[in-house]
């Protein structure tokens, strides 16, 4: 393929998956990455320098459209791509800032490889030692009064790699929107989750789904059988 040739290519490629914001990868979206993915190598190097033209050159913002096209190309079987890829990424299309009271890169490679059950845990630990890096008290799991103690950009850091790596579909803010088009209404939300089966709060680990077939907003867990009091303070307090 000449060079003018690519150049095109490249114009439609960006045209027809950045021409607008996404919240959710959709089947459509989801459809149309396919296709170009699938049309060989070419392609494949075009959608890896536009999520590297968007993140490390133009500074934007990373969004799901990056976690889901990063995912897609890194499980490719191509040495070249797999190298620029980790060249330009090797920790994931989220840039990490070095304000964060933690280290989230653990998270973000569980989440990239999909390994939701094992991120799931390990977010509760992180929760857990925000707040006892606040207040120097050690945290098996959270009180409603712990949620004033967890800092906002740490916060908002889980809730990004979350839902960067998921299509859209996990994370606190995810669970917040459905919470609120519900009328706040709790037994609604668990069920629009999927956390309850038949009126009854499901059993851990078994009772829940850890991939994306899972609904929208069914992870991370909170536990909500400690009341609602904490999550719904969570809700209420961030400012996603």
């Amino acid at each position: 393929m000449t060079k003018s040739k690519v150049s095109r290519s490249k114009i439609t490629i960006e045209e027809k998956i950045f021409c607008k914001n996404y919240t959710i990868i959709s089947r459509e979206t989801e459809k149309l990455i396919d296709q170009i993915y699938n049309t060989g190598q070419n392609e494949q190097n075009i959608l890896l320098e536009l999520i590297i033209k968007r993140i490390l050159i133009e500074k934007n913002t990373t969004e799901v459209i990056d976690g889901f096209i990063f995912q897609k190309l890194i499980k490719t079987n191509k040495k070249e791509i797999e190298k620029k890829l980790l060249h330009y990424f090797p920790n994931g299309v989220l840039i990490l800032q070095q304000s964060l009271n933690l280290n989230y890169q653990t998270l973000q490679k569980l989440l990239i490889n999909e390994e939701f059950e094992e991120a799931n845990k390990l977010t509760q630990q992180y929760l857990c030692k925000l707040v006892e890096i606040e207040t120097l008290d050690k945290r098996e799991w959270l009180y409603f009064t712990d949620i004033q103690f967890l800092p906002s950009n740490d916060l908002l850091t889980l809730d990004s790699l979350w839902k960067i790596y998921s299509k859209g579909k996990f994370g606190f803010s995810i669970q917040k929107k459905i919470w609120i088009s519900n009328n706040k209404n709790w037994d609604k939300l668990w069920e629009k989750i999927n956390w309850i089966d038949k009126g009854i709060m499901k059993r851990y680990p078994q009772g829940f789904t850890w991939t994306l077939e899972a609904p929208e907003g069914h992870l991370p867990l909170f536990n909500q059988l400690r009341g609602t009091q904490s999550l719904s303070y969570l809700f209420k307090n961030i400012k996603w």
